[in-house]
């Protein structure tokens, strides 16, 4: 594994998100003068809040999973994870809601599950689910160490027995094909594939192996963060600053100084520069701030997304933390959204509702709402459509996703709402996120593994890292807490696990 040369005693990293969290816990445990820089008032990045009114409401990632690679990074500084977070397993993970009025609850106990899908679907098809998740296991296991969690170089790093396994098990071909082997009932065949959105691709292009997705937020099950899923960059943030890592907030990055091959310091908007052996960057499009580095291709970038985040004045009795609410279509809505450039007409949407699960995000009376419907990028290379005025067509747009959600059993919901925020890809974009969307690039066969962008690239200079979501090893919450592990390593070396 290539690493930086020369000294790297003082390392700045450039963004207070998971991925720059997760990488200046790693150098500080392993001694190194740690500053973090960022731009905004707080620690969390793409795990933004708004709180207002007694409504606390997460604008990023909704759902948590893996809360192991969390604690693992805690541990780097000595810390424990219970002793900074608070966290709830969810008995039921997911409620999927079909077109068809049935639904089904997805638990985190297997044969509890499967009694769920024999009284939906059969017995066949939960004697299917146990094998299917037995499948997920072992997919998962041959990832982990080979694909993910582990800077790659080049293509020749994954040459092993584990890639020729994968290979075998048919990781390789399309991921809807692969569920379909399994499953005949055509609501459990999206229910375990529609997690290639969160890796930017439609299921009916996406490889099999991304059906580990699926592992993380059904076969491992899903926790919540006591607080909201802002707590969580939060408590990492407050183990880095005990430890003693410096966060410099409200601080904006004008430049890199480079001497030759290496940044030499940090200069930030007002004229102030921070001195540095080594730089870690964690922005959604480095190109901008790096001298020098440029991708090998031009990139592909996922799906965006609009997000409606509620605080309604109403006890919505009988829902779910997290539901995944189906439309009838689902070929075609996938088509439209990656190839045609224009909203699904009828959309797949994720609904959560943490309040159920935590008081403290809502006033008595009330709850917390946060829905994601997919959107088009802003990228035309990408299937992504720049025509769109998401400022002009939001209100429109937003009457329209609370109609579904009326529709769909969210009775009473539109007029109820207190407090809201909407974020749109317009929003992503000018927040510096490339194509307008928050899911960075789309996990295709070139942009996966040691196609991605490694986190010490080979154009740029020799000590200037990369960690988050549009480098190795991919999107998510999980994937960048593991970026930040791989970006420490490049600067102190393989650390045993």
């Amino acid at each position: 594994m290539r690493t930086v040369p020369g000294p790297t005693d003082r390392v700045v990293v450039v963004g207070a998100g998971l991925a720059g969290l997760a990488t200046a816990l790693r150098l500080r445990g392993a001694g190194r003068e740690v500053t973090v820089v960022e731009r905004g008032d707080g620690p969390g990045g793409r795990a933004g809040v708004v709180a207002r009114d007694g409504y606390v409401l997460d604008t990023g990632p909704s759902v948590f999973t893996a809360p192991e690679l969390v604690a693992d990074t805690l541990a780097a500084v000595g810390e424990k994870l219970e002793d900074r977070l608070e966290l709830v397993p969810l008995e039921t993970t997911y409620r999927a809601q079909f077109a068809d009025g049935s639904h089904l609850d997805v638990h985190a106990d297997v044969d509890a599950f499967a009694a769920e899908v024999e009284a939906l679907a059969g017995p066949a098809e939960a004697a299917a689910l146990r094998r299917y998740l037995a499948d997920l296991a072992e997919l998962y296991r041959l990832q982990m160490d080979t694909f993910i969690d582990r800077n790659l170089d080049t293509p020749l790093d994954l040459l092993g027995p584990e890639l020729w396994a994968l290979a075998r098990r048919g990781g390789f071909g399309r991921l809807s094909n692969h569920v379909a082997r399994f499953f005949t009932d055509e609501r459990l065949r999206r229910l375990f594939s529609f997690q290639a959105l969160y890796a930017g691709v439609s299921p009916f292009r996406a490889i099999a192996a991304y059906a580990v997705i699926a592992q993380l937020d059904i076969g491992a099950g899903v926790w919540h963060p006591v607080g909201g899923i802002g707590a969580v960059p939060r408590a990492m943030a407050g183990a880095a600053a005990d430890a003693g890592v410096a966060f410099r907030y409200g601080a904006t990055v004008e430049r890199l100084d480079l001497r030759g091959r290496r940044v030499t310091g940090v200069c930030l908007e007002g004229g102030e520069r921070l001195a540095a052996d080594a730089v870690v960057v964690t922005t959604d499009v480095p190109e901008r701030l790096v001298p020098g580095f440029s991708r090998r291709r031009r990139p592909t970038y996922s799906p965006s997304c609009v997000t409606l985040h509620l605080g309604v004045r109403s006890e919505l009795p009988g829902q779910a933390h997290h539901t995944i609410s189906f439309g009838a279509a689902w070929q075609q809505v996938f088509d439209e959204l990656t190839r045609e450039g224009r909203p699904m007409s009828d959309p797949s949407l994720l609904v959560s509702t943490p309040s159920v699960t935590d008081r403290s995000l809502a006033p008595e009376g009330g709850q917390v709402l946060s829905v994601v419907a997919p959107a088009p990028n802003l990228d035309p290379r990408s299937g992504g459509n720049p025509g769109i005025d998401w400022d002009a067509l939001l209100p429109r747009y937003r009457e329209e996703v609370l109609g579904v959600l009326e529709a769909r059993g969210w009775t009473g919901l539109t007029g109820a709402i207190e407090v809201e925020h909407a974020d749109t890809p317009l929003t992503w974009a000018r927040q510096g996120m490339a194509a307008g969307t928050p899911f960075a690039l789309a996990h295709t066969f070139g942009q996966t593994g040691p196609f991605r962008t490694p986190t010490l690239p080979r154009r740029g200079p020799v000590n200037v890292v990369l960690a988050g979501s549009s480098v190795q090893p991919g999107v998510g919450v999980p994937m960048v807490v593991v970026s930040g592990r791989l970006a420490a390593e490049r600067i102190t070396g393989p650390v045993t696990r």
